[in-house]
């Protein structure tokens, strides 16, 4: 890091395996081992896009947590603040790989970023962070974990914003009122029309700004449709996504918080914020990864700067881009 970090990720990040090759899961022998986590996920995307990013989670001492500090680093991101848990493993998950979703197993109970706690807080290097980022998947790891989110969201935080991205997972048993109420809390909230459905019982943009009055930005992702944009004081801004030829979805919604973050930190207007998080998003919907490499740049500003018709008919392929 050549930097201060302007965002500051905090969560879980665990050892990921996925299948080195065809068949059911319980037939295959070769496993391909990466690594995921929503908020590192962010995290490694902004380098990449001249906003520095720093990363804070607790890992195992094990090589599964060596390996993770170890390529979040390579990403560019500060993981100085990273803790090593003697007593507590890395978690791990394994997911199956394909275009219309991706089964997932944790394994990550009584990881060592399930031990974190509201303690971290007065260990934070918050000098330069503009934006605290963080999920909704934290607070489901452990009542530490929801103490420490809650502690984040209460804290005197001046210019800096925060940063929450719903991510609503069932598997993970998720607490639907604490969601909503951490949600609250935060400057600028994410979150999916389908877990907005369940989190609020709405997932439409308008009717969720009146449940959601608090944040100064609220972002509504409609899948493969595009997102909605509804900020204080101005009626809701849709932008549709670009067409994409997907190759796994899994790592779409970092990708484009990722983005959308990186372009409201360089004060762009709503719709390049928009287009900025669907073009990362569609970077990482072209590949198996949770991180895709960014797009070629001279793509990335004929896009931004094309009028509507033309981003509508813009067509993202793993060859380039087609327009039709």
């Amino acid at each position: 890091m050549t930097s201060p970090p302007e965002v500051l990720c905090i969560g879980e990040s665990m050892a990921l395996f996925v299948p080195a090759e065809p068949g059911p899961p319980e037939r295959v022998r070769s496993w391909l081992r990466t690594i995921g986590g929503a908020e590192s996920n962010v995290a490694c995307h902004l380098p990449a896009l001249g906003v520095p990013s720093a990363w804070v989670s607790a890992v195992g001492d094990d090589p599964f947590g060596r390996a993770l500090v170890h390529e979040i680093g390579a990403a560019g991101v500060d993981v100085s603040g990273v803790e090593v848990d003697r007593t507590r493993p890395t978690g791990l998950y394994v997911k199956e790989s394909g275009a219309q979703g991706s089964p997932v197993r944790y394994y990550r109970a009584g990881s060592a970023a399930s031990a974190l706690g509201p303690d971290l807080v007065d260990r934070l290097r918050l000098d330069g962070v503009r934006v605290l980022h963080l999920s909704g998947i934290t607070p489901a790891l452990s009542d530490s974990c929801l103490a420490l989110v809650r502690a984040l969201l209460t804290a005197p935080r001046g210019d800096r914003l925060v940063s929450f991205d719903v991510n609503h997972r069932p598997v993970l048993g998720q607490d639907l009122a604490v969601l909503a109420e951490l949600a609250g809390l935060a400057d600028l909230v994410l979150t999916g029309d389908d877990e907005a459905e369940r989190v609020w019982g709405t997932g439409d943009p308008a009717r969720l700004r009146e449940l959601l009055p608090g944040p100064r930005v609220l972002v509504v992702k409609h899948g493969e449709r595009g997102a909605t944009l509804v900020e204080r004081d101005a009626p809701p801004l849709f932008e549709p996504a670009l067409r994409v030829d997907v190759v796994e979805p899994v790592g779409a919604g970092d990708a484009f918080a990722a983005g959308f973050l990186a372009a409201t930190l360089r004060g762009a207007d709503p719709v390049t914020r928009l287009r900025r998080g669907h073009l990362q998003a569609a970077a990482t919907l072209l590949t198996h990864d949770d991180v895709g490499a960014p797009l070629p740049e001279p793509v990335v500003t004929t896009l931004l700067r094309a009028d509507a018709e033309t981003w509508r008919a813009a067509h993202l392929t793993g060859e380039g881009v087609v327009v039709t």
